[in-house]
């Protein structure tokens, strides 16, 4: 970095205050502002009110009668009385049609989900009975479609599998995924009421695109047993386990009719996708074309009597609603922490997705929402259900305008169940495989990977960590790689904040970093520098010897160029919010080491909360307060050659 000399315009005076450089006091100098000292309850409640409470929930309620307010908070637990009282037959023609579409997409996606977590098809149609009628009442989203999901239907069914067997102990298993499903719901619910859903907000773009990457290629390969026919598949996850077992059970374990049958109705499902990716118009052809494979595979099983050639089928699948499954949670024993701690991690994995229209959904609201659902849903035979990626984008297509349509898809779910789940028994598991397979492809996100790749390496490596970590080790190996290398960025960023040396743009006040602007020149005996971050204990410590890095390395280069030597270092701190005690005794040894070597330290542009805390703890009385700027061109125009 060059030390480029480049005078600053301006009447200079000649006084000099006894050392190399002159200095002028600018008369049209103004001063920096001191914010009046704040209660430090006011403070506190400020900050409060900023972090959980920062859009006012309560501002609707405000100077209303108490009728009124009886309403408002009616409506605000339950948004169905506030939408409601202008529904109309318009709208329901919307939900209607899109009702009905996404229950023709969600009946064979549950049936394949359900397998995905261990547990008998019929769960996954309860799941898509119950919950969506609570959240109907209670969200505040239009589009979403409530229901199991492939992702976190994988996740429960491995982490629930690593405490009991499912084969060995099938009531067990389901008691602790209902179980799971109930303190899942919990703490959904706990962190909405609290406002602290941001608190499972942890994962970066980045490693959820590695993460739903991993999980899709994963669930993938699990479908490998039920398209190829093989009856002996490990029941491990990564893929070097499913690749050995399928290769294993290469030369006795495939059944050809299986595979036939597989084939062709993924290609079948893959072509609708296609059809309604490039004519939006035609949103409806992929949505309903599982259904119609599921109804022609099962036809062509049933009048060939394929299963007896070796076609795995669905078999049994029961009649009747959902049985009621409250004696059945674990409220006490050993289980319970278990069941805790799978709904925990199923949380935070499970997050909403909700297609926005011109309305603004509330997290925390819709976290309630989901967490009252979920609770329900455990009493009711449900496991996990949330927000569907797939089911939420065509509901949006179709054409909904309210929660309506999750109560068409519902009443479909439990005519389903009531007489028409004895028509799945010849539905061959090589379709259930094919409709899973067509449904994840598009969780694997390589543009975004490119991009991501192109704009930020670190998250990058948090992408392929999650996705390595799935893919080869286990769903939850990868999540936990995935939390811990976002935990690593933050860390990273908040312990090695930016700095930048700082140079003025010709014929103008401004000063930028010489690296962003080659243009900009250096002013001879003063260095600036910007910090671009808070200044806290995780990070005072490497700020100071960053500075005085700096500082050596310009002092090299202005001493092999026989330039003026350095004797002014102004701070920019414009992009420092904070700083606390650490960060103000790290300014404190920055400042007693500069006096050493007879360098003033300058600071520009300090913001309130910073310049009152350096006057409360009077390391302004240290420094001086003509050395605290409003920019750092007053400060260069000050102390100026």
């Amino acid at each position: 970095m060059a030390s480029r000399a480049h005078p600053v315009d301006g009447d200079l005076s000649p006084a000099t205050d006894g050392g190399d450089l002159p200095i002028k006091s600018s008369p049209h100098r103004h001063k920096v502002g001191i914010p009046p000292k704040q209660n430090m309850f006011h403070d506190f409640m400020y900050t409060f009110k900023e972090t959980f409470f920062h859009d006012d929930p309560l501002r609707h309620f405000k100077d209303q009668p108490k009728s009124k307010q009886f309403m408002l908070g009616l409506q605000s637990v339950f948004p169905v009385f506030d939408w409601g009282r202008s529904y109309n037959l318009k709208k329901f023609r919307g939900d209607l049609i899109a009702g009905l579409t996404i229950a023709s997409l969600c009946i064979p996606q549950d049936i394949g989900y359900a397998k995905l977590a261990n547990l008998d098809p019929k769960y996954g149609l309860y799941s898509s009975f119950v919950p969506p009628l609570v959240y109907a009442c209670m969200g505040s989203s239009r589009d979403i479609a409530i229901g199991p999901v492939a992702v976190v239907s994988l996740l429960l069914g491995t982490l629930l599998r690593a405490e009991i067997d499912p084969n060995t102990n099938p009531d067990e298993y389901l008691r602790l995924a209902f179980t799971a499903t109930f303190f899942a719901g919990v703490t959904e619910a706990a962190l909405g009421f609290f406002r602290l859903g941001f608190l499972i907000d942890f994962l970066s773009h980045a490693a959820v695109v590695g993460f739903m990457g991993g999980a899709a290629i994963t669930i993938a390969l699990q479908q490998l047993k039920g398209f190829l026919g093989i009856k002996q598949f490990t029941k491990k996850t990564d893929i070097i386990a499913v690749l050995d077992s399928v290769f294993s059970s290469a030369r006795h374990g495939w059944n050809w009719q299986t595979i036939l049958i597989g084939a062709s109705f993924l290609t079948f499902l893959l072509t609708s996708k296609l059809i309604g990716k490039k004519n939006k118009k035609l949103f409806w052809i992929p949505a309903v074309a599982p259904l119609i494979s599921v109804i022609i595979s099962t036809f062509f099983v049933y009048i060939t009597r394929a299963d007896k050639q070796g076609v795995q089928i669905v078999k049994h699948l029961d009649k009747g609603i959902n049985p009621s499954s409250f004696d059945q949670i674990y409220f006490s024993g050993d289980n319970l922490a278990k069941g805790i701690r799978i709904g925990v991690e199923a949380v935070a994995i499970g997050r909403t997705f909700a297609a926005m229209k011109d309305y603004q959904i509330d997290g925390n609201k819709e976290m309630v929402a989901l967490g009252v659902m979920n609770v329900v849903g455990s009493m009711s035979s449900c496991y996990v259900a949330t927000g569907s990626f797939s089911r939420s984008a065509v509901n949006f297509m179709a054409g909904c305008q309210t929660a309506v349509s999750n109560i068409i898809m519902s009443i479909v779910v439990l005519l389903t169940l009531l007489f028409l789940t004895p028509l799945f028994k010849y539905t061959p598991n090589a379709i259930l495989a094919a409709i899973i397979i067509n449904a994840v492809v598009p969780l694997i996100d390589i543009q975004a990977a490119i991009l991501i790749f192109k704009v930020d390496k670190l998250d990058f490596i948090a992408c392929m960590g999650a996705f390595f970590g799935v893919i080869f080790v286990s769903v939850e190996i990868g999540l936990l790689i995935a939390v811990s290398i976002s935990f690593a960025k933050i860390l990273l960023q908040v312990t090695r904040p930016r700095t930048a040396v700082l140079g003025n743009i010709p014929r103008t006040s401004v000063y930028r970093n010489i690296q962003q602007y080659p243009e900009a020149t250096m002013v001879p005996g003063v260095l600036t520098i910007r910090v671009d971050s808070a200044i806290y204990f995780s990070n005072s410590n490497y700020v100071r010897e960053r500075i005085q890095r700096w500082l050596l390395e310009e002092e090299e280069k202005v001493k092999a160029a026989s330039l003026p030597r350095i004797q002014f270092l102004i701070i920019e701190m414009s992009p420092v919010t904070d700083i606390d005690t650490s960060g103000i005794h790290a300014l404190e040894d920055l400042y007693k080491s500069l006096q050493k070597r007879d360098i003033q330290l300058v600071l520009a542009n300090p913001g309130p909360l910073v310049i009152g805390k350096l006057h409360l703890s009077h390391f302004a009385d240290m420094l001086g307060h003509d050395n605290i700027f409003l920019t750092v061109a007053d400060s260069v125009e000050s102390y100026c050659p």
